[in-house]
């Protein structure tokens, strides 16, 4: 079983939402910490979000705080990514990650899932 695959992303306007999706194996749900991190052509790799193991605790970006919303489902062992008021430079990468550290880094993060891609229009 792949332990994590995003999916959901695509062509969004801006001012629009979109709703990412992460598939995970039941052994990464279940024990580990998810976040949501950004690359953009050109850029490091940055953090969006991230949810705890038992689904309590949120945390975000500064950047995203207030339009973006990160959940999991227990039933389909999926986390997912609520983008809403999508500004330009969303237009990223997106990538889901599980570690056990319950930190803000790549490092952090132990598994990662190739990613998908955000596309935004004018």
């Amino acid at each position: 079983q792949v332990p994590l695959v995003e999916s959901g992303g695509g062509l969004v306007q801006a001012g629009g939402s979109l709703t990412l999706t992460c598939a995970a194996s039941d052994e990464m749900f279940r024990y580990y910490d998810m976040g949501w991190f950004r690359q953009a052509p050109g850029k490091r790799r940055e953090f969006v979000a991230m949810i705890s193991r038992n689904h309590l605790n949120t945390y975000y970006a500064d950047f995203v705080k207030g339009r973006f919303t990160v959940s999991r489902d227990k039933a389909e062992n999926t986390i997912y990514l609520l983008m809403n008021s999508v500004k330009p430079e969303v237009a990223a990468a997106y990538y889901c990650a599980g570690g056990s550290q319950w930190g803000k880094s790549s490092v952090d993060y132990i598994s990662w899932g190739p990613g998908t891609q955000v596309t935004v229009s004018s």
